[in-house]
This record gives C-alpha cells, sequence and structure tokens, in this order.
C-alpha cells in the first residue's frame, strides 16, 4: 500500500467516525415508559409526561425546532426537565438552553429543577432562576405542585439538586449532611400529601434512590448519569458522575420495593463531549390505572 493510499484510507476514517460521532449525538431517540398506578385517578389515566434532562445548552436545528418538533410529537399533557438545563462550562451558551424554553412552553405546562450545573454556574439565584421563570416555567424548589383534573388530584414534587448546599465543585457535595438535607425536605413535603396520593418526584440524581425509596414515592424522573456516556453492549454505561465507572443507574426503568426510578439519558454534554452508542434521549412517561 503506497503513501497516497494510506493518507485516503485515514481521511475515510476519520470521515466515518465524524459521521458516527455526529449522529450519536445529533439523533433523538424517545423512549416510552407506560407505569401502572393502582392509586392513580381515573382522570389520570393515559396521563402522558415528556421528560427532558441534562440539555447543557446543546442545540438541536435552528432555533431548537427539531427538538421541540419530536417533544410535540408525544402529545405530552406536561413537561418537566430534571436538571442541567445549562452548563457551566459554557454558561456564554445560555440561551440556546432559554430558546428551547420559549419553543416548548406553547406545548404543554413545564416544570423544572435544577442540576449542579445551574449551581455550580454560580449565577442560578442572581440571574438564571428569573430568565428562566420569565418564559412561564414552573420552578419546583423544594416544593409540590397539585395537578388537578375534573376534582381530581396527582402531586409532582420539585427537589433542588444537593449541589444547592455545596456550590464549589470541590466542595464534598455528596456528603451525609447533603443526602440528609434531601431527605428531610422530602419528609416534611410528604406530611402535607395523603399516602393514598400519587407522588411523582422530580429530582436530577439517580444515585439517591434508596432515600426516594424510604419516603415511599411512587415515581421518581431524574437524569445526571449520561446514560453511561458510552454504552457498551450487554454492559451498559461507561461512567457516570457521582457514581464511577460502570454505574447501577445509568438510563432506563428500575424498581425499588413499591417505587419505580425512571432515568433520562440526557441530551447534551458537558466535560465529555461527545457519546458513543447513547443517542440523545427523550423520555415519555404514560400513566395508567387500573381502570382499561
Amino acid at each position: 500500500m503506497n503513501i497516497k493510499r494510506i493518507h485516503i484510507f485515514i481521511v475515510v476514517v476519520l470521515i466515518l467516525i465524524y459521521i458516527l460521532l455526529y449522529i450519536s449525538n445529533n439523533y433523538i431517540t424517545t423512549s416510552e415508559y407506560k407505569v401502572k398506578l393502582n392509586n392513580l385517578p381515573s382522570s389520570f389515566d393515559g396521563f402522558r409526561i415528556v421528560q427532558l434532562s441534562d440539555v447543557h445548552n446543546k442545540m438541536f436545528g435552528a432555533e431548537q425546532n427539531k427538538l421541540a418538533n419530536k417533544i410535540k410529537e408525544q402529545k405530552p399533557d406536561i413537561i418537566v426537565i430534571t436538571g442541567d438545563l445549562i452548563d457551566r462550562r459554557r454558561y456564554g451558551s445560555k440561551d440556546n438552553a432559554l430558546k428551547l424554553l420559549e419553543k416548548i412552553i406553547s406545548i404543554a405546562p413545564v416544570y423544572y429543577v435544577t442540576g449542579n450545573h445551574e449551581w455550580w454556574s454560580n449565577k442560578y439565584e442572581s440571574e438564571l432562576y428569573d430568565e428562566i421563570k420569565s418564559y412561564g416555567v414552573n420552578i419546583l424548589s423544594d416544593e409540590k405542585v397539585e395537578l388537578i383534573k375534573e376534582k381530581e388530584k396527582i402531586n409532582i414534587i420539585g427537589l433542588d439538586d444537593i449541589a444547592k448546599y455545596y456550590k464549589e465543585k470541590s466542595k464534598p457535595y455528596e456528603s451525609f449532611i447533603a443526602y440528609a438535607n434531601v431527605n428531610e425536605t422530602l419528609k416534611d413535603i410528604n406530611k402535607t400529601i395523603n399516602d393514598s396520593d400519587v407522588k411523582i418526584v422530580l429530582s436530577h440524581r439517580p444515585e439517591l434512590i434508596d432515600i426516594y425509596e424510604k419516603n415511599k414515592v411512587d415515581i421518581v424522573l431524574s437524569g445526571h448519569a449520561h446514560g453511561g456516556q458510552v454504552r457498551i453492549p450487554f454492559i451498559g454505561g461507561l461512567i457516570a458522575p457521582s457514581q464511577g465507572y460502570f454505574p447501577q443507574y445509568d438510563g432506563g426503568m428500575y424498581k425499588k420495593g413499591e417505587m419505580i426510578l425512571i432515568i433520562s439519558r440526557g441530551l447534551g454534554n458537558s466535560l465529555i463531549p461527545f457519546r458513543i452508542n447513547n443517542f440523545p434521549e427523550i423520555v415519555t412517561l404514560v400513566l395508567k390505572g387500573t381502570i382499561k
């Protein structure tokens, strides 16, 4: 093989790698989960919740139209965002994330909770909170909201990310104190809800699964793990924030006791700039009751 052919071969390989990386990071998939709840009010049977997570300022098509159209196709009753809407390393590109809010607020009511990047940006309380709020987004900060249909209700509980307690990355933000704060917050919110009522939690971190299950919630929607960033066939994700290599909770649906945990693989990237075998994901949760 002469030098010219070697150069052509290298160029072709590089082009193929580029194409594969582009597709892996821009082709949006949709995962639908139907979850049956014995205590679901009949008026909420078939209720559709679209979950977005870990956008990290990622732009999908001109003016976010590609992502917005995908969301609209799911015909959501509500849209929830489970943290890391922006990226602290690229805070100057936050308008990409805000443009998404502008597009989706007309599709369905939007509910949002923080991720670690909002707090680590050191801009959340001073400006980002107000900017997100200005689009009509419902920000849930360690609180609940009741969704009412035909005089029946379900509860959406939104928890701030534990980075709220340790805003500098170098701090031990995953300490016992931070976990204890989440547990106490959830316990206090639960006191305002009847035990028999449906409780759906929005919280960025899947690794707090034991705390969620301990507080007897029905469903938790989370993100943070980025699907393990690189997904290995028959094994799963390679690495996830806060869980390290080969994370136990990287994406998909898990059951612990009577509780269901659904983890979005997310849409964007942060420190690691690309995904492999791990397409950006929209999650659609369909609530089902006992009545067919």
